[in-house]
């Protein structure tokens, strides 16, 4: 293919990442419009996606730097990805990071091979459509091994899937790239997965270019603590300042600038199964939706063995930043989600949908889509942060 396409394009990724995956999948709408790029080599990932063919721009954060660098770090190889499948807890009595017995600290975290270096294998592929599975075996904090296998659904979707799968009307001018994920794990073990034993869940981290401007909007189910729990855990790295996270009339603003690390998650009973990020500067708005199960058990992925496996977030967003060294991995910001606790016998299987779309247009046309989905108008975005 033609190697001139600009730094930031979908076309620059897809020649970049086709020299690191030669099997790189890529799927195309009827019009070749919306494209996304997919690898069974770096672990089921969905790597970008894009509006606009080949010369438009690419959604998704490439960690460009990581590949360079040729390094395999013992930790985490962080390739980028704007949607990949992980698994938790990451913390706590049931983590699959840390060893048994180890302090939960950094230096003895380490991801697991499956979700970050190893392949998967590639089921079916069609046109807009492809599916990947992974055998794995997973040893957890409290010593036991969870054998398992993971199934990954990915499916580009047209205008007209968008607009049923969102309830909307797509306003006229308003470029769409949508796809829907589906993602299964399966008890392989002969023992059923108990609080005893521990379990895991569906983790969906979502991962892309942060902006000046840019902003997370996350609507969120209003009422008292003692019926649905705190509003925001805000303090995951220490907590958000004031200035970067704003709580206003059941919306939540976040600014994701990648200029300081912070964290947030809702739980169950509190997310709508809706949150997004508005780009004033590319005109971009995207949408995140998502399986809730407010009566269900969501796991604490905390770094923190003392705390109550059985009481976590199912939705989380990031801003990346410096870390007190000055590294730094991205920048980059990420929506996430997760599902409920996996307490299956052998041969069970849990299913957790995760769907993302991009919409590009002019703010007032975006502003009917950002209404209907997000319930704010697209001003207040705007101007939540400025001085």
């Amino acid at each position: 293919m033609d190697t001139t396409y600009k730094k930031g394009t979908f076309g620059y990724d897809v020649h970049y990442l086709s020299g690191k995956d030669p099997d790189l999948i890529v799927l195309k709408s009827k019009d070749e419009k919306a494209q996304l790029i997919l690898s069974s080599k770096y672990q089921a990932k969905v790597f970008t996606s894009t509006v606009n063919g080949l010369g438009g721009n690419s959604h998704g954060f490439v960690n460009y730097r990581f590949f360079d660098s040729g390094l395999v770090d013992e930790h985490i190889n962080g390739f980028g990805g704007e949607n990949r499948f992980w698994l938790g807890p990451e913390g706590g009595q049931y983590s699959i990071y840390f060893e048994p017995g180890s302090e939960q600290k950094f230096n003895n975290w380490y991801v697991p091979k499956p979700i970050d270096t190893e392949s998967w294998e590639t089921e079916k592929i069609t046109d807009n459509e492809t599916v990947f599975i992974k055998e794995m075996s997973l040893p957890n904090y409290l010593g036991n091994r969870l054998h398992l296998k993971a199934k990954r659904k990915v499916t580009l979707l047209e205008n007209e899937q968008v607009e049923k799968s969102l309830h909307v009307s797509l306003p006229e001018g308003v470029q769409v790239m949508g796809y829907s994920t589906e993602n299964s794990v399966t008890n392989l073990n002969d023992f059923e997965w108990t609080e005893k034993t521990g379990t895991v869940c569906i983790w969906m981290l979502d991962m892309y270019p942060p902006s000046e401007k840019a902003v997370t909007v996350i609507p969120y189910n209003k009422g008292c603590e003692s019926a649905l729990g705190v509003v925001v855990t805000s303090d995951y790295f220490g907590e958000i300042p004031v200035n970067r996270l704003v709580d206003k009339e059941g919306v939540l603003y976040f600014k994701t600038d990648g200029k300081s690390r912070g964290k947030l998650g809702l739980n169950a009973k509190r997310t709508t199964g809706v949150a997004g990020n508005y780009n004033p500067l590319t005109r971009c708005l995207t949408i995140i939706t998502f399986d809730v199960h407010p009566e269900a058990t969501y796991l604490n992925q905390e770094w923190n063995p003392g705390r109550n496996p059985l009481i976590g977030d199912l939705l989380n967003a990031y801003n990346d930043g410096p870390l007190e060294d000055g590294s730094i991995m991205g920048p980059f910001y990420e929506l996430e989600s997760s599902s409920p606790a996996a307490f299956l016998k052998p041969g069970e299987t849990l299913t957790h949908k995760h769907d993302v779309y991009h919409f590009v247009g002019d703010q007032e046309e975006l502003t009917l889509l950002s209404q209907a989905l997000l319930g704010i108008d697209l001003k207040k975005v705007v101007s939540v942060f400025q001085v």
